[in-house]
């Protein structure tokens, strides 16, 4: 072989750099999901309440923060409740900080107790009926008070880990025990659509599993026309839980992991994980 025909062929057999990690990401590549003003680009749903009825305002902003209060309940009443983004997404990295502070409203079951978390892979929320007590969707939980945080909980969902379906409903991750009620955490859920989902807690791993997909049990009152056992779960709405503990949201950002692959566009990022040439004339 000569020279040029061999360079050539080493030159193609030299594997791709590494794609860059989110982590390295500027500040301004990422989205802002929360302005710190109002809920613009949010939608409320409670569970024994009309979608859009934000009753005795559970979701309120104060001081920059989407907070969750109960100051105007009597009881409860098992409103289980859920603040969605606008838009659905599959591949993507959600950030944002979070802290629980206060005691649980009257009537909270006694797990709701320090207990919040986001939903990832929702269903839409104008899908979710009346009565509906939690979506069906895949969550990362958020907890308090000598507990591990960012576990996985499934309500009509199911995951994998290491190619094996997992039994339980909650699974806790390996974070250390968070006994400082009242502290702000800041968290970050990868998204890679119905393959893999990965927690971190200030950038470090806690958790990870594989191929959400419809199933199981736990969510009550759904359509039966949006549970299909066993239909993965590549994308889905982003939901902001409220279950009779305040908590408090801020810093609610996500960064696209999909999106053009041309290298010549000026829509291209090298951190992209799916291509979608359909965003290369976006920018």
């Amino acid at each position: 072989m000569s020279l040029i025909p061999l360079l050539f062929a080493l030159l193609l057999a030299q594997p791709e750099p590494p794609r860059p990690s989110w982590k390295d990401v500027p500040a301004s590549e990422w989205r802002t999901l929360f302005n710190g003003r109002d809920l613009q680009g949010w939608v409320v749903k409670l569970a024994h309440h009309e979608v859009g009825d934000n009753y005795a305002e559970t979701f309120r902003v104060e001081d920059g923060a989407i907070a969750v209060r109960y100051d105007r309940y009597d009881d409860f009443g098992a409103r289980f409740c859920h603040l969605f983004y606008e838009q659905h997404f599959s591949n993507y990295v959600l950030a944002l900080e979070y802290r629980i502070r206060g005691p649980q409203q009257k009537g909270g079951p006694s797990y709701a107790r320090l207990n919040s978390g986001v939903m990832i892979h929702s269903q839409p929320p104008n899908t979710i009926l009346e009565d509906q007590d939690w979506p069906i969707s895949v969550e990362a939980q958020f907890l308090a008070g000598n507990q591990t945080t960012m576990n996985v909980c499934t309500p009509g969902t199911e995951i994998f880990m290491n190619g094996a379906m997992v039994k339980a409903h909650c699974t806790n991750s390996s974070s250390r025990r968070y006994v400082e009620d009242g502290a702000w955490v800041s968290v970050q859920v990868e998204v890679l659509g119905n393959e893999r989902v990965r927690h971190y807690i200030d950038g470090e791993l806690v958790l990870e599993y594989e191929t959400p997909q419809i199933g199981g049990g736990v969510a009550t009152g759904f359509d039966p026309r949006m549970k299909r056992d066993g239909t993965p779960l590549a994308s889905g709405f982003i939901g902001l839980q409220a279950e009779s503990q305040p908590v408090e949201f801020r810093n609610v950002k996500l960064l696209q992991l999909s999106g053009c692959g041309d290298r010549s566009s000026p829509a291209y990022r090298s951190y992209f994980v799916h291509r979608d040439d359909s965003a290369c004339k976006a920018r």
